[in-house]
């Protein structure tokens, strides 16, 4: 590993990601920053890890935000270093190609809330809680806040959240669709592994497709995307999972997909 600030454990299929700083409730510094790009990129292309889960150690917080200590000592140059770092490491979570699920099991505040957005699914524990506090410390967000909240739960009710920094509880979130599931702390990690293991078990092509289709899909034009999905369509059904996926549907059995 190339930093104790966070540790990767696998369980079948599923790559299981935690950041591992509790004693300052897994702030995301950049020597984190930097050893999860490296995690993410090996996981990109490990064909074995078919999903994976991002959590946080402990049961105080998923991720308090950035490094306040650190922030505090950079000049404006090196923070817009900083944010471009990070929205780096967000974006390959968005295009890594696999699902990525979110198990928030605490306070996701700042770039934590950003780390949960980045994620394709989010599942909370029924302590979580969700906020974009930097306005309160004199900042803005710097690792994507402002473009994924808007995009996942609407402008109106984004610019309140980004506006006052005020901090939502899990039920409030997935009223608004900021997570897609709330259960009991002790559930949220079976959960999590029960989706990811349901995810690990359908084509990997046809996920990572429809992942690309939507990721890149939702900044064109409605005309250009759907050209995108028939194009991406086409590819996938001269796939040997397609061929697979539905000669078995008309034999009546179960599919077996590699993966081609």
């Amino acid at each position: 590993m190339p930093s104790d600030s966070l540790s990767i454990g696998t369980d079948g299929p599923i790559a299981i990601v935690t950041l591992n700083r509790p004693q300052v409730r897994n702030a995301l510094d950049a020597a984190t920053l930097a050893a999860l790009e490296e995690v993410l990129l090996r996981l990109k292309q490990d064909e074995g890890a078919r999903s994976v889960i991002v959590t946080g150690a402990g049961d105080r917080a998923f991720v308090a935000g950035a490094d306040i200590g650190e922030l505090s000592r950079l000049s404006g140059t090196e923070a817009r270093a900083y944010a471009l770092a990070g929205q780096r490491v967000f974006d390959l979570i968005e295009h890594l190609g696999k699902p990525v699920i979110a198990a928030v099991n605490g306070r996701a505040l700042g770039g934590g809330c950003e780390l949960a957005l980045a994620c394709h699914l989010r599942v909370a524990s029924d302590t979580a809680a969700f906020g974009q506090p930097e306005v309160k410390l004199g900042l803005i967000p710097g690792f994507g806040g402002t473009q994924r909240l808007p995009r996942l739960i609407g402008k109106s009710r984004a610019l309140e959240l980004l506006l006052t920094g005020r901090e939502v509880g899990a039920d409030e979130a997935l009223r608004v669709g900021l997570v897609h599931r709330v259960v009991p702390a002790a559930e949220l990690m079976p959960a999590c592994r029960a989706w990811a293991l349901e995810l690990s078990a359908l084509p990997p092509l046809a996920l990572a497709n429809v992942l690309d289709a939507v990721a890149r899909g939702m900044e064109m034009s409605f005309p250009e995307a759907a050209f995108l999905e028939a194009a991406l369509f086409g590819a996938v059904a001269g796939s040997e999972d397609a061929r697979e996926g539905t000669r078995a549907f008309l034999e009546k059995r179960r599919p077996a997909f590699k993966g081609r």
